[in-house]
């Protein structure tokens, strides 16, 4: 994992269960006039198709993030 805090990044590799398949995860988060921005990404290294597990783990982290933003 890397992350940079004055970059308001986290870099990490996920590792799905089944196949030991790796995915790259990153987090940004930036300033804007409004508040904040926050930009996730999941990728799949290797093949076509991630059987929707990349979405999944975004949408895993935005329901643990959510209670903490209010």
């Amino acid at each position: 994992m890397e992350t940079s805090e004055a970059e308001g990044r986290i870099e990490a590799t996920a590792t799905t269960t089944w196949f030991g398949f790796k995915d790259d995860v990153v987090i940004r988060i930036r300033s804007t006039a409004d508040g904040s921005e926050l930009d996730i990404r999941s990728k799949s290294r290797v093949g076509r198709s991630d059987v929707g597990k990349n979405a999944e783990r975004i949408r895993e982290f935005m329901s643990l993030l959510k209670p903490e933003l209010h």
